[in-house]
């Protein structure tokens, strides 16, 4: 989803919510910014390459990208990790340098997350 603007997007994860179940979301950070103009409370988790350089081997060992696609997406990550440096975009930054180690991180925040839920509801 690149952009959160219409009501039936919000509707949809409020259904999910209602059926305490976790509704995450891929948005880019005009997604983040669009969610942060309504009344639901994500919590926001940025996972990000080492490096631009990082990251750009890595898309180019897939090969799954033509050059100019390359080039685009590597434009659009550039932008959005510098933009989500500013102050209170993200909760959490997770550098995912290493994906054992990433993956752990992300599971711990959601888990702590899963418990504070649970612990409001009691």
């Amino acid at each position: 989803m690149n952009q959160f603007t219409s009501p039936d997007s919000k509707s949809a994860i409020e259904d999910v919510q209602a059926q305490n179940l976790i509704c995450i979301l891929d948005v880019d950070l005009q997604g983040v910014k669009n969610i942060k103009q309504t009344d639901l409370n994500p919590i926001y988790i940025s996972i990000q390459p080492p490096s631009m350089e990082i990251l750009e081997q890595r898309l180019r060992d897939r090969q799954t990208e033509t050059e100019e696609s390359l080039q685009k997406r590597l434009e659009a990550a550039r932008i959005d990790m510098e933009l989500s440096k500013e102050r209170d975009i993200f909760d959490i930054v997770i550098i995912n340098d290493e994906l054992d180690k990433s993956y752990e991180k992300l599971k711990s925040a959601l888990m702590e997350e899963i418990q504070k839920v649970q612990d409001a509801k009691k």
